[in-house]
């Protein structure tokens, strides 16, 4: 991996903000800090004034793991060109038979697992989110969890930072939903930023010079070519590809 911070990378990022280029990003431990607390993710203040002047100069979309609604209400006012939920697989309202099949899965989940301290059911609509970062046993809850999940059929299991996110079998996901709007909003290149499991859907995608992936945090065993050290390093980058991006040419003044 390389951190696409450093001055010797400083000409993809020049080549990608000259281009026809989406920005594309996570929300939970991307553009927002990781919390204990996930009702209590927020955007810091800088980093919302930087997104928002991004979105005047790029197409800007996010693609979370949250629901639609959830995460619309956490970036409330802001002209982003395009929000995805729930890992990519709701653009809009999740269809009713993926929502009765998680209804299913919810009822045995909270049967099975009442008795395991500090798990949480996260009910996002068409997927579920277990965490268990408030246990104090956290590997005794994560092999309960993953015990349970293994159970329930039809179920694609993706990991996460003290998480476990269910999601219907075949679903769509965050590299498609990538592909989609990058279509939808008639975009050459896009760049990418997350940091979690479900972000690898993105970094796996076989797209050289169309697709610049870049991970929140250095890690092995990642497809994300690129790297940003720490989560606050989000607000340095969207201020050199703000800085990069070339200035639309001036209208000139009518005669009068």
């Amino acid at each position: 991996m390389r951190d696409i911070l450093a001055r010797a990378n400083r000409d993809v990022l020049e080549q990608l903000a000259r281009s026809r280029a989406l920005l594309a990003f996570d929300f939970d431990g991307t553009l927002a800090p990781i919390t204990t607390d996930p009702d209590r993710a927020r955007l810091r203040p800088s980093t919302r004034r930087l997104l928002e002047k991004a979105a005047q100069a790029y197409p800007c979309v996010v693609i979370s793991g949250r629901s639609r609604a959830d995460v619309g209400r956490r970036l409330r006012g802001m002209a982003l060109a395009g929000l995805v939920g729930n890992h990519g697989l709701e653009h809009g309202r999740g269809p009713a038979t993926r929502q009765r099949e998680v209804r299913r899965w919810l009822a045995v989940l909270r049967s099975r697992l009442r008795d395991v301290r500090g798990v949480v059911i996260e009910d996002k609509g068409v997927s579920l989110a277990v965490h268990y970062r408030r246990s104090r046993e956290k590997r005794r809850a994560r092999a309960r969890i993953l015990a349970v999940a293994a159970g329930l059929g039809g179920v694609r299991r993706v990991g996460g930072k003290q998480v476990l996110n269910l999601l219907p079998a075949g679903a769509p996901h965050k590299g498609l939903a990538l592909q989609q709007e990058r279509a939808r909003l008639e975009c050459d290149t896009a760049l990418y930023l997350g940091d979690d499991e479900t972000d690898e859907d993105v970094f796996a995608l076989d797209e050289p010079g169309q697709l610049l992936a870049v991970r929140v945090g250095r890690r092995k065993g990642t497809s994300a070519a690129y790297y940003v050290r720490t989560q606050a390093e989000v607000d340095r980058l969207l201020r050199v590809l703000l800085a990069l991006r070339p200035k639309p040419p001036a209208q000139g003044k009518g005669r009068r």
